[in-house]
């Protein structure tokens, strides 16, 4: 009874391994691809281009955080913008104060995750089903975006820095070189601070998901009550899942606030949580680089339509979000990969045959042997037939 099993495994091996290779040959790729652009746009676009860039870059971290902790930990996080916000007011706060941007810089990153900790510990531990995981983050931003704008008057400030309420916090101190105050980073150092880390952000999430803590993730994403048979605790990966998406967020909301020198309550606003949502909608749910690819191509033709004011860019991103759920579930970069290898598979097929039809012809009574070949020509990499 055991053999058919061990056949199956052994069969399932080597096509296991191929995937594998696959994966991080689209891994080595997509880095090489990020190190291009990171040594070649500074040196061809000017300053204002560069800070451009920049924004995209900043926002494309904040995606891929949310794409983990959705895509690969099935934690359908509603607000994810309340940790890039207090990300981006840890730095602008400890910076005014402290005036070495080094320790606020760490603080922008430790205080979102500290937060997500004791947020994610009530709900994973208190059993909370999904839905009310969405409501309560969403409700978690909203408080924090009300709270923040609340904050207008004199006497409304945390050591020397005043929060300014709706008006935000103007003239943050740009990051410096550690224990130099006056060496500050400027457009172009941001550009390749931004862009490196986004780049190493994304290779130790692919290394975390290669490795067993990684696939126990995933796996309780898949089912978690199966998980939790297994001896694995499931609310302790979910809760390491999202502190970890949270420290991400807060450091997309450090170099935010460097970009514009200023944040303000809308970095908590309900329309800046749906577009993260809608990033990794549109880019591809269970990727990395897909909601990369979404966040850019959603800002770029925000900021497109930013420009005129003819049609409501609200109204287009909702547009935008029906046809994609209805139309393209899968987002760009997962629905372009399975039409890539189909396209690969019709050629090889065709390849394939063109040799048969060549053999037949040297050899016509190769004939029934022609016939086996091609029938397995119309299979598939698992057995199942092309149509």
């Amino acid at each position: 009874m055991t053999r058919p099993a061990q056949s199956s495994r052994s069969a399932q091996g080597p096509d296991a391994l191929q995937r594998f290779s696959r994966s991080w040959a689209s891994a080595a790729l997509t880095v090489a691809l990020g190190l291009a652009l990171l040594f070649v746009l500074p040196h061809v676009l000017d300053d204002f281009a560069l800070v451009q860039a920049t924004v995209y870059v900043v926002m494309s971290i904040l995606a891929i955080s949310l794409a983990f902790i959705w895509g690969y930990g099935g934690i359908l996080c509603f607000g994810q913008s309340a940790f890039f916000g207090l990300g981006a007011y840890t730095y602008a706060i400890a910076v005014t104060n402290l005036g070495d941007s080094t320790v606020p810089f760490v603080l922008a990153i430790v205080l979102p995750a500290a937060f997500a900790a004791i947020l994610g510990y009530l709900i994973f531990y208190g059993r909370l089903s999904d839905v009310y995981m969405g409501v309560i983050t969403l409700t978690v931003t909203l408080i924090l975006f009300n709270l923040i704008n609340s904050t207008a008057g004199p006497e409304w400030k945390i050591g020397t820095a005043p929060l300014g309420g709706f008006n935000g916090i103007p003239g943050i101190a740009p990051l410096n070189m550690p224990g130099n105050i006056d060496d500050t980073i400027g457009p172009r150092g941001l550009f390749e601070l931004s862009l490196g880390a986004l780049l190493l952000v994304y290779l130790l999430l692919r290394a975390l998901l290669a490795t067993k803590p990684g696939r126990v993730i995933v796996a309780s994403k898949e089912n978690e009550q199966r998980l939790l048979l297994l001896g694995y605790d499931a609310r302790a990966y979910k809760l390491f899942t999202f502190v970890l998406g949270a420290a991400i967020a807060g450091l997309a909301g450090c170099l935010f606030a460097n970009w514009g020198a200023f944040t303000s309550p809308t970095v908590f606003s309900l329309a800046q949580s749906a577009q993260i949502i809608i990033w990794v909608i549109v880019g591809g749910l269970g990727t990395l680089v897909g909601p990369v690819v979404g966040c850019i191509a959603i800002q770029w033709l925000t900021t497109q339509i930013g420009t005129q004011q003819t049609i409501n860019s609200n109204l287009v991103l909702g547009a935008i979000l029906v046809v994609f759920v209805l139309m393209v579930p899968k987002g760009i970069v997962p629905s372009l990969g399975s039409l890539g290898a189909a396209l690969v598979s019709r050629l090889r097929r065709q390849r394939d045959m063109a040799n048969v039809n060549a053999a037949v012809k040297e050899d016509p009574d190769a004939g029934p042997q022609a016939a086996k070949i091609d029938q397995a020509a119309k299979l598939d990499p698992h057995g199942e037939a092309v149509r």
